[in-house]
C-alpha cells in the first residue's frame, strides 16, 4: 500500500507556527478512507452497504511537529482484527526529513445504520480477507 501524503496547510498551524495537535486525527481519518479504497474497499460503498465503521478507541504519541510547507506521510496498516474489532497503526513521517511525527492506533466496530453489530465475516467475507491477508505475522 503507498503511504497516504498530506501538504501542511498555514490554516492547520497554531500561535507557534506548527501543525496543532487535533489535526493529526483528521489526517489520520483521511489516510484511512485511502487506505481503504487501495484495499479495494472503499469506505463509501462500505456504508451504501449498510455497514458503518466508528471510532471505538483512539491513542497517538506525538514525537515531532509538522509545520506550514511540510508534507506528512502517513502509512496505514491493520494492526489486529477479530471480526468485531479493526486496529489500525498509523506510522507519520515528515517525508522530507524522514523524521518520525506521530505513531497512532484506532479501534473500530462495524454496526449496521440501526446502531446493531455486524457480523463481518458473514457480510463482506472479501473485506475480512483482504484485512487478514495484511496483518502482521503473530506466529512466533
Amino acid at each position: 500500500m503507498k503511504p497516504y501524503l498530506h501538504k501542511v496547510q498555514y490554516y492547520e498551524t497554531d500561535a507557534m507556527g506548527i501543525v496543532h495537535h487535533s489535526n493529526y486525527i483528521r489526517w489520520m481519518e483521511e489516510a484511512r478512507i485511502d487506505f481503504m479504497e487501495q484495499l479495494g474497499f472503499p469506505y463509501a460503498e462500505m456504508e451504501a452497504r449498510g455497514v458503518l465503521s466508528p471510532v471505538k478507541a483512539l491513542s497517538c504519541a506525538y514525537q515531532k511537529p509538522c509545520a506550514f510547507g511540510d508534507t506528512a506521510e502517513i502509512t496505514v496498516s491493520p494492526a489486529s482484527f477479530n471480526g468485531v474489532v479493526l486496529t489500525i497503526r498509523y506510522e507519520t513521517r515528515n517525508q522530507k526529513t524522514g523524521e518520525q511525527v506521530c505513531l497512532a492506533r484506532s479501534e473500530h466496530v462495524f454496526l449496521n445504520r440501526e446502531g446493531h453489530f455486524v457480523r463481518m465475516k458473514r457480510e463482506m467475507p472479501d473485506f475480512c480477507a483482504a484485512i487478514t491477508a495484511l496483518l502482521p505475522d503473530t506466529e512466533t
